[in-house]
């Protein structure tokens, strides 16, 4: 295995988990959003208003297709990275793509405070929330070798529930040297 991709919407977790998870096999953390943003000195939303979504998308397709290509890579990626169908393949080909399942009331949660969403800042968040998640998680499903529900578990824990399903599926990360478990 080259790298743990993490997938799933808003609030999931990816970027908590993920800088977890890279820690504790010693491996890279990219996040695609903080990556485009920290490239182009511009964040989502004023992306979003001056290039609109499809703009955004393009950068997103962009920045995925160069950090996947690494390897000792988890990559949180962006909520809506699955929309593409060469996101999704893109993925699949460069690494362990685990999808954060996690409800609409949890993201509800953790979003409620955050105007840096552009995708929540119209209209009723909790109905765009169910939206997306009715249109994004067959895609996640499709997507995923894994999945992980994140309901009320810690950060901790779930990275740690993540690298024993890697180990049981047998795709343990290469980083790890051989007989040392005490990262499992």
């Amino acid at each position: 295995m080259r790298n743990i991709i993490l997938i799933g919407p808003m609030g999931a977790g990816k970027t908590t988990i993920g800088r977890l998870l890279a820690n504790r096999l010693g491996w890279r953390f990219h996040d695609s959003d903080r990556e485009i943003e920290r490239r182009t000195g511009a964040d989502i939303p004023l992306i979003f208003d001056i290039e609109g979504e499809a703009g955004f998308r393009q950068r997103e397709h962009d920045m995925l297709a160069e950090l996947s290509r690494e390897s000792g890579t988890v990559l949180a990626t962006g909520g809506g990275a699955v929309l593409r169908e060469d996101n999704r393949e893109l993925l699949r080909e460069n690494g362990l793509v685990v999808y954060l399942f996690t409800s609409v009331e949890r993201q509800f949660e953790r979003t409620r405070h955050d105007a840096q969403r552009p995708l929540l800042n119209q209209g009723d968040r909790r109905a765009t929330l169910e939206r997306l998640m009715a249109e994004r998680d067959p895609l996640y499903r499709e997507t995923a070798h894994l999945v992980v529900e994140t309901g009320g578990q810690t950060p901790r824990s779930m990275a740690d529930r993540i690298l024993a399903a890697t180990r049981q599926a047998g795709k343990r990360p290469d980083a790890s040297p051989p007989g040392d478990e005490s990262q499992w």
